[in-house]
């Protein structure tokens, strides 16, 4: 049978069910800048388990006091998923993981052991049959403690297949219910792990009694690829993280997994129990305690997944979203489309924008609104409602609020922010303002200064070229009224690239304070 006549055939079955394992609370938050609290780790398990996670891995129990405590709260408190603690082969670790798991409704304890000759010669200095005598143990000692035991064979994918056929039995043979195929350095290929999957569940003695599991690193951008991959293969779990963070490169997104299982089902013959209109709020919900945003073109949960503003994509939207979309943004949760107006908008979605505000122009108005918008994007990205009803008034923006000069004096605790500004009708404007650091100082002297005062959303410096010929670009957001306010600014300095940043939002919040209608008193 052809791909063709097994994609129609898959159309008309019962999906098979996918074993969401989520890990973002121990394989993503152990890397780099993604350290939770307690508290946070806490409040984010309960979000995984209103979302729908089968298994929620919640830390590595015998790595620190802090990672013990966390887990054994989400243990307690966190019901609706299996709740898992990672331990090494060790005795050691495998009894520190059973009593953080004491109280948890489902409970599951995560063992591994590298098996690849790379990490049993220079990270184990053990020879194959210590590996597979520490598997055993490892696997037997946990199912003292627990009936759900999972076994990872770390750095499987560049394990030689014949010793994985033999680690895998005898991990089953011990007891262990999942055992999991880790592509630890992120270096396979769909085709690659695809194969391994069909091989290990032919030959692997017992495989129809265990659930095999895919963990698939990012290392070449594969990984949702290679998790995909593995499904075809047989794999009835996959590992994967909210945002796709891990190590280095991170781990399988979960939102991608989970959307490209359910949008192309026909294909894969596979589901998940995820509620999905929940997967933005839940992305956005760890961007905002980790203090780390997610990218904007990201699939799925980035602020241009849905949204439009090529004129042809806008035009194809305007007759039928079906053009330009292969899902319903509310599905994940965003509550629609954006058709977003900027130097690439095109006619149609101009016009259909009037009309949605209820402004109904004729071609010559039409032309003038357009010709002041085109020129407004020279100094603003994109053209919000607010600008829009003020373009159709037929006002034209001036500069508004800009920077004239700054200084910033580092005075021991505080940080003191002196700013001076032009305001909208030229004149000069002068404030002093403290703050716990540089970045506080400024802003909360251009709030004073302006009058406009608002909560960030997202804030963002990076660096634009390299050598002599570097600047600094800053973007920060806020939303207000649900539209999402954007702003940027480029200096040579971060701090002046920050600054007219922030005036770009105050500009904007500004207009669409102007364009807002004022309650007449009873």
């Amino acid at each position: 049978m052809n791909a063709s006549a097994n994609a129609a055939a898959a159309e008309h079955a019962p999906p098979d069910r996918v074993v969401i394992f989520d890990t973002t609370l121990r394989d993503g938050e152990q890397s780099p800048g993604f350290t939770m609290s307690s508290a946070q780790k806490i409040a984010f398990a309960h979000a995984l388990a209103e979302l729908g996670v089968d298994v929620i891995e919640a830390g590595f129990p015998n790595s620190s006091p802090a990672d013990f405590g966390a887990v054994q709260a989400i243990a307690r408190e966190v019901r609706g998923a299996a709740i898992a603690g990672l331990a090494r082969c060790h005795a050691g670790d495998i009894e520190a993981c059973a009593r953080s798991l004491h109280d948890a409704a489902n409970p599951r304890i995560h063992v591994f052991i590298s098996t690849s000759p790379l990490h049993r010669e220079h990270k184990l200095s053990m020879s194959k049959q210590q590996v597979i005598e520490r598997a055993v143990m490892g696997v037997e000692l946990a199912r003292r403690h627990v009936d759900d035991v999972e076994f990872s064979a770390e750095d499987a994918f560049r394990t030689e297949r014949e010793f994985l056929v033999e680690v895998f039995e005898a991990a089953i043979a011990a007891g262990a219910r999942t055992v999991n195929v880790p592509d630890t350095v992120g270096y396979a290929t769909p085709e690659e792990i695809r194969e391994l999957f069909r091989f290990l569940r032919s030959n692997v003695k017992g495989a129809d009694a265990v659930v095999f599991s895919a963990h698939c690193h990012n290392d070449l951008g594969l990984a949702v690829a290679n998790s995909l991959a593995a499904i075809e293969g047989g794999a009835r779990q996959v590992e994967c993280t909210i945002n796709g963070i891990g190590e280095r490169a991170g781990n399988a997104a979960l939102e991608e997994l989970v959307m490209a299982m359910k949008v192309r089902r026909g294909w894969y013959a596979a589901d998940t129990r995820i509620d999905t209109p929940k997967l933005l709020d839940t992305s956005r919900l760890l961007s905002r305690i980790t203090g780390i945003q997610v990218q904007r073109n990201k699939a799925i949960v980035g602020l241009n997944a849905f949204a439009h503003e090529s004129g042809i994509h806008q035009h194809g939207m305007l007759k039928n979203r079906d053009t330009y979309e292969i899902m319903r943004p509310q599905d994940v949760g965003w509550p629609d489309s954006q058709l977003v107006l900027g130097r690439h908008s095109g006619r149609a979605a101009v016009a259909d924008r009037l009309r949605a505000l209820g402004h109904v122009l004729d071609d010559a108005q039409l032309d003038r609104v357009i010709a002041d918008a085109k020129a407004l994007t020279q100094t603003q990205h994109v053209i919000g409602d607010a600008d829009l009803l003020q373009l159709v008034e037929g006002e034209r923006f001036g500069p508004g609020w800009r920077i004239a000069a700054m200084h910033l004096t580092d005075e021991g605790q505080h940080t003191r922010a002196r700013v001076e500004l032009s305001d909208p009708d030229g004149s000069q404007v002068r404030q002093d303002a403290h703050g716990d650091g540089p970045i506080a100082a400024l802003f909360a002297a251009l709030a004073q200064a302006t009058g406009v005062d608002f909560a960030l959303e997202s804030y963002e410096v990076h660096s634009m070229g390299i050598g002599r010929d570097a600047r600094g670009e800053a973007n920060l957001s806020t939303r207000i009224d649900g539209e999402t306010l954007s702003g940027q600014g480029t200096s040579r300095d971060v701090l002046e690239a920050s600054a007219i940043a922030w005036l770009d939002v105050a500009n904007r919040v500004l207009r669409t304070q102007a364009t807002q209608p004022v309650a007449i008193p009873a």
